[in-house]
């Protein structure tokens, strides 16, 4: 299993899979061809049918036209077998002779990979994949889950987590203070403020879920307008745990340390998914983003709030299971409806999964493994129609 760094990936929204991946594949592309005269780049499948949505070609571009002209080329109609977010580079010389051609394919989590290859993009450091044998590891040393991931990644990780964390502040405090409509033509308008505002003038218990709500919105909106965010596991799921890290950390104090330990446990869970399932939006649908991101948050809010490894464990399983089958189908592409307003439903949902763990001892029939692989199962049983593919469910709705 890979470090946390290739989880929690610092960029611009607003699609993991559908931009950030794309804008890494151009690059690569771009540094093994020169004197290139022109390029031209085919997007398959789920890729080309949300990719005027999600900007892919406007991250293309970005990478590929100041170096020669660029043609993109969709063909949402055709699958590749390896995976639906599919793209083929090709490069010309001045004579019309093509000198490269590259398929590549973009899987979640800003991660691209060739046909065959593991997903992993850097070398694995952590010797176990699954939380039923991390927990048991953490319950004889008597440890908890962010001390694995300290042993694991050494102490270089909390450097980057601290940046992970001031990226996630960042967009929080840039989002509750815009306002206006967000770019791609749905005519979306931003409620992070308005939600903020209306928190304030409420009781303690409804202002403390209203700012939750606020901070979801926050970030999400920040990521449909192209704004800086992370990852957490995806573009699109990004407001779930940095609303629910920052509630915690003004509201009840909680220290930056905290709040990084709480981030360190939320990325082995969703590292564990995302080794042993998915993270796509476009391969096992929304509950591997927004459900994964929940299980993420609740096992980050259980941390704080003192929670045994168990029920930690219980916290995220809760998460992730009350997602499943979630479809991942926004109207028109862009990942604005439903996408904004599921993470901040999904942040509640969170500190309401850590708030059941804690009344219990922890046991539970059902692990956070088995859902998992579940929701694997699941993802691949869902027609393809409701993965991102703008040609099903709510993806239809004019």
């Amino acid at each position: 299993m890979e470090s946390l760094r290739q989880l929690y990936k610092i960029g611009n929204g607003p699609s993991s899979s559908h931009t950030m991946g794309p804008r890494k594949a151009a690059e690569v592309f771009a540094g093994r061809t020169s004197g290139t005269s022109r390029y031209e780049v085919t997007l398959f499948g789920a890729l080309a049918a949300t990719g005027r949505g999600h900007l892919t070609d406007q991250a293309i571009l970005s990478v590929l036209s100041p170096l020669a002209p660029t043609e993109i080329v969709w063909k949402p109609d055709t699958l590749l077998p390896f995976h639906t977010n599919a793209m083929t580079f090709k490069s010309f010389d001045s004579e019309g002779k093509e000198t490269d051609s590259w398929t590549v394919y973009s899987v979640g989590g800003g991660d691209i990979v060739e046909e065959g290859m593991q997903r992993t993009s850097g070398p694995d450091i952590y010797p176990l994949s699954h939380i039923k044998d991390i927990q048991a590891e953490c319950e004889r040393e008597g440890t908890s889950y962010w001390e694995y991931v300290d042993k694991c990644e050494g102490s270089g990780i909390w450097d980057y987590l601290k940046e992970v964390w001031q990226v996630m502040k960042e967009a929080v405090e840039r989002g509750i203070e815009a306002e206006g409509v967000l770019p791609g033509g749905l005519g979306v308008r931003r409620k992070a403020v308005s939600y903020y505002v209306h928190a304030e003038g409420h009781n303690k218990s409804l202002k403390s879920r209203g700012l939750v709500y606020a901070y979801a919105l926050a970030v999400s909106e920040e990521n449909a307008a192209g704004g800086r965010i992370v990852t957490a596991p995806t573009c699109g799921s990004c407001g779930v745990v940095p609303a629910v890290l920052y509630h915690l950390h003004t509201s009840k104090g909680f220290s930056e340390q905290r709040i990084l330990r709480a981030l360190a446990t939320a990325g082995l869970f969703g590292n564990v998914v995302k080794t042993n399932a998915s993270v796509s939006g476009a391969e096992v649908g929304c509950q591997g983003e927004v459900g994964v991101a929940c299980a993420m948050a609740a096992a980050a809010a259980s941390q704080l709030f003192g929670g045994t490894v168990a029920q930690i464990e219980y916290s995220a399983e809760m998460g992730l299971e009350h997602h499943l089958g979630l479809t991942c189908d926004p109207v028109c592409g862009l990942v604005q409806i439903p996408c904004i307003e599921r993470n901040a439903y999904a942040a509640a949902r969170a500190l309401d999964a850590n708030l059941y763990s804690a009344f219990s001892d922890g046991s539970h029939r059902v692990t956070f493994d088995r859902i998992v692989e579940v929701m694997k199962q699941t993802g691949h049983d869902i027609p393809s129609l409701y993965k991102e593919t703008a040609l099903g469910g709510l993806a239809v709705i004019k």
